[in-house]
């Protein structure tokens, strides 16, 4: 029964996912697969690169760096995140991202884009962690306005939380049958109609599909997490998301604030560690290595 794991975006709440994978990788909790969005794919792949400790590392060195992120950089490149800086000087030599690391995994890990001339998502697999996957995560983590489209394999793409924001339909498509989602947004929250569809409409006023997906993305989101609360009834996904609101904006350049939220996510996950393991070993697909686990994480077997 293969595993996945679906990581949501939200730019610097991603934060919380850092945490959250860091302490996977602590404790050896591994997938078949990953699918991640915009903040969830390009701070997700590290999770595949087995790199802990890299986000939140590098988003604290570089948050006050204008290459990295600033207004003038959207000013001057048309991105808000600079992407010679994210996508290139930083991952090849600043703090190198390992590539045959990534490439050694056998972790399936896919990236979600949006279309921009159909609106609709666009599922890719990044085997190679290479320029080009790094283009394909760069595509995911474009948001509209701020960003410029990404034009790959014959297409102009866009955020891919647009268009699917929680991909747990893609994995589960794909043959995944028990799949942990992480979300940034605690329990509770219920998406609302974007307050910068106005400028919005304006700026992408040449590409009226992704206008259109924007407009209902909120209907989609809603409705994907009544999905998630059916298929966690039903025993096939389990969902972590913040115990609190994370309260972090899209841009941070205040290092403590990324601690926090990155910490927020570390608790989090170290709490929910035994759920976990039980999770991904459940009685109907109890193994000896699954088993073998759980004794490790308990630190002993029932009754020592």
């Amino acid at each position: 029964m293969k595993t996945g794991i679906v990581l949501e975006g939200g730019a610097m709440r991603g934060m919380f996912t850092a945490g959250v994978l860091d302490v996977m990788m602590e404790q050896d909790i591994t997938f078949d697969g990953a699918v991640g969005v915009s903040a969830g794919a390009v701070f997700g792949c590290n999770y595949k690169s087995r790199q802990p400790g890299r986000v939140i590392r590098y988003n604290k060195r570089y948050c006050r760096d204008p290459r990295y992120v600033s207004i003038r950089s959207l000013l001057k490149t048309g991105d808000l995140y600079g992407e010679n800086f994210c996508y290139h000087e930083l991952p090849d030599r600043l703090d190198p991202f390992d590539a045959a690391a990534y490439r050694k995994n056998p972790m399936e890990f896919y990236v979600v884009c949006t279309d921009a001339l159909t609106g609709e998502a666009v599922y890719h697999r990044c085997g190679r962690g290479d320029a080009r996957d790094l283009q394909w995560m760069r595509a995911s983590a474009s948001m509209p306005m701020v960003s410029k489209l990404v034009e790959l394999e014959g297409r102009l793409l866009s955020d891919g939380g647009t268009a699917d924001s929680i991909p747990v339909r893609f994995l589960e498509g794909q043959g995944y049958r028990r799949i942990v989602a992480v979300l940034t947004q605690p329990k509770g929250f219920s998406k609302q109609p974007n307050k910068l569809l106005p400028l919005l409409r304006v700026a992408l006023r040449n590409y009226p599909a992704l206008v259109r997906a924007l407009e209902v993305r909120h209907e989609r989101y809603n409705e994907t997490l009544r999905y998630l609360a059916q298929r966690e009834r039903e025993g096939s996904l389990l969902v972590l998301r913040p115990s609190q609101a994370l309260k972090i904006g899209a841009v941070e350049r205040d290092a403590e604030q990324l601690e926090r939220v990155y910490q927020i996510g570390r608790a989090d996950a170290l709490a929910a560690v035994s759920k976990i393991h039980t999770f991904l070993c459940s009685a109907a697909e109890r193994s000896s290595a699954c088993t073998d686990r759980e004794t490790a994480v308990s630190g002993g077997p029932e009754g020592a």
